[in-house]
C-alpha cells in the first residue's frame, strides 16, 4: 500500500515538473532528459531498498539513493502546487467562457510560461541545496564556542576547556581525508577534555573498524569520555538471536576502549585539579517513545556529592528535559545531540534558528539554561539517512568554564 501511494505521489509530481519544462522549452531532448532523470532516480530507490537487500541497515549507497530522490522530489514539490494553482485558475476561466453571453464554447487558456519559469526558479533553490549539502555540506565542519559562568565552579577549573562531539555515524563516512581533517579540527582546540555524546555507528560495530585509526588520535590531556546513543545498541537491524547482537555492542565497548574513550554506563569520574575536583557523569541511552530507556541517573550519582560541580554526558536531549532538571541534584552542564538538528534548517546567528526538528524536540540545538543548568544540544558530527546537511552543518563544540556570572 506504501509503495502504491508514493507511486501516485511520485507520477502526480514528476507530470507537473514535466508540464513547467515543457512550457518553457520545446526541445524534445530536454523533454527525454528531464523523464530519462525523473525514471532513474526513481529506480535507483526502488533497486536500493526493495531489491538489492533484505536487510534494513542504512547502506551507503540506500543513502545516496535516498538523498538524490529528496532532491528530485523537493524540485517537483515546489513546482507541483503553483502550477495547480494555476490549473485551477486556468479550469474557471474556461467555465467562465462556457457560460459568457458573448462565447459558448469550453476553452482552457493555455499555460502563461512567466508562472513556469518563477516555479523552475524557486524550485531551483531546495533542489540544489540538498545536493550541494550532499557533496558539500556534510563535512562542511564549524567549531562552535561558548564561555559558561557557573557561581560554584571550583577555582582551579575556571577557564576550563572541554571539546564535545556527538552522532559520529561513521557507517554513513564516505571520505577519509576530511575525517582526517575534523579530527586534527578537534585537536587544534587543544582542550584540556574531550567528551563524545553517542551513536557511534549507525547500526553495527564493524562499521567503526575502518576509522578506529583516525579517532584513536584525538588526544586531551585529561582525557576523551564517551557514551552510548540510541543507535550504538544495534536495536535497529534484525540480529537473528540476542547473542549476536549482545556480542556486536561488546565489540563497540572494546573498539571505544581501544581507542582510548572511558566510556561512561551510568557511570561516574572525577577530574581533579590542584585539590579541588569537578564530577563527570556519563548515562546509557534514555530518550522518549521508542527510543532505549537504559539510562539510569540515580545509578550514575550514587558516588557523587550533592555539592559537586557536575557535567553530565546524555545523549537525548529529552532526558534532561524530563529528569535532569527537576532532579534533587543540580547538573550544572549537560551534554547531549541525538537530534542532528535534522540536518536541515537556517541558521543566521542572532536573527534565525529553525529547523523542522523543532516540533519534534523543544531542545534540539546549541546552548540552553533552564532552572539554573545548562544544556547543550550538539548538532552532530556525521550524518545519517539523508547524506548530507543544510543550514544545519557539523559541529565540534568547545566550551570553556568561567566562575563568576556571566556579563549581561
Amino acid at each position: 500500500m506504501r509503495w502504491v501511494l508514493f507511486t501516485i505521489v511520485y507520477i502526480f509530481l514528476v507530470v507537473y515538473g514535466f508540464q513547467a519544462i515543457k512550457t518553457l522549452t520545446k526541445n524534445k531532448w530536454i523533454h527525454i532528459a528531464f523523464i530519462g532523470l525523473a525514471l532513474l532516480v526513481v529506480g535507483n530507490f526502488v533497486f536500493e531498498f526493495a531489491i538489492a537487500t533484505n536487510e534494513k541497515v542504512l547502506t551507503q549507497p540506500k543513502s545516496e539513493a535516498f538523498g538524490f530522490l529528496l532532491a528530485f522530489m523537493s524540485f517537483s514539490l515546489v513546482i507541483a502546487p503553483i502550477l495547480f494553482s494555476e490549473d485551477l485558475v486556468r479550469f474557471f476561466a474556461g467555465v467562465y467562457h462556457k457560460f459568457s453571453p458573448s462565447k459558448k464554447n469550453f476553452h482552457v487558456p493555455s499555460r502563461r510560461k512567466f508562472i513556469s519559469q518563477i516555479a523552475l526558479g524557486i524550485a531551483a533553490i531546495p533542489f540544489s541545496s540538498l545536493l550541494y549539502g550532499m557533496f558539500k555540506g556534510k563535512y562542511d565542519f564549524r567549531v562552535l564556542t561558548y564561555k559558561l559562568y557557573f557561581d560554584d565552579l571550583p577555582q582551579a577549573f575556571d577557564g576550563y576547556k572541554i571539546t564535545q562531539i556527538s552522532d559520529i555515524h561513521s557507517g554513513s563516512f564516505d571520505d577519509r581525508e576530511k575525517i582526517e581533517y575534523a579530527v586534527n579540527l578537534v585537536n587544534e582546540q587543544k582542550s584540556n577534555a574531550i567528551f563524545f555524546t553517542g551513536d557511534m555507528v549507525n547500526n553495527k560495530a564493524s562499521e567503526m573498524l575502518p576509522w578506529k585509526d583516525v579517532f584513536s588520535k584525538l588526544k586531551a590531556a585529561d582525557g576523551k569520555f564517551s557514551v552510548l546513543g540510541n543507535h550504538d545498541y544495534g536495536d535497529y537491524v534484525d540480529w537473528g538471536n540476542e547473542e549476536t547482537k549482545r556480542r556486536n555492542l561488546e565489540q563497540l565497548k572494546d573498539i571505544q576502549k581501544d581507542m582510548g574513550f572511558d566510556l561512561l554506563l551510568n557511570e561516574s569520574r572525577f577530574i581533579e585539579k590542584n585539590g579541588e575536583r569537578i564530577a563527570l557523569l556519563g548515562v546509557e541511552n534514555w530518550g522518549r517513545g521508542p527510543f532505549k530507556k537504559a539510562g539510569d541517573l540515580k545509578k550514575a550519582a550514587q558516588h557523587i556529592e550533592k555539592e559537586d560541580f557536575k557535567i553530565l554526558l546524555s545523549h537525548d536531549p529529552s532526558h534532561w528535559e524530563d529528569v535532569v532538571i527537576s532532579d534533587d541534584y543540580k547538573y550544572h552542564l549537560t551534554l547531549s545531540g541525538h537530534t542532528h538538528g535534522m540536518q536541515f534548517g537556517i541558521e543566521i546567528p542572532g536573527w534565525v534558528k529553525w529547523s523542522p526538528i523543532k516540533w519534534r524536540y523543544k531542545y534540539w540545538a546549541g546552548i540552553y539554561k533552564e532552572m539554573g543548568q545548562y544544556i547543550n544540544v550538539n548538532r552532530g558530527f556525521g550524518y545519517l539517512g539523508y547524506p548530507g546537511r543544510v543550514g544545519i552543518w557539523p559541529e565540534i563544540t568547545v566550551i570553556e568554564l568561567k566562575k563568576g556570572k556571566a556579563l549581561t
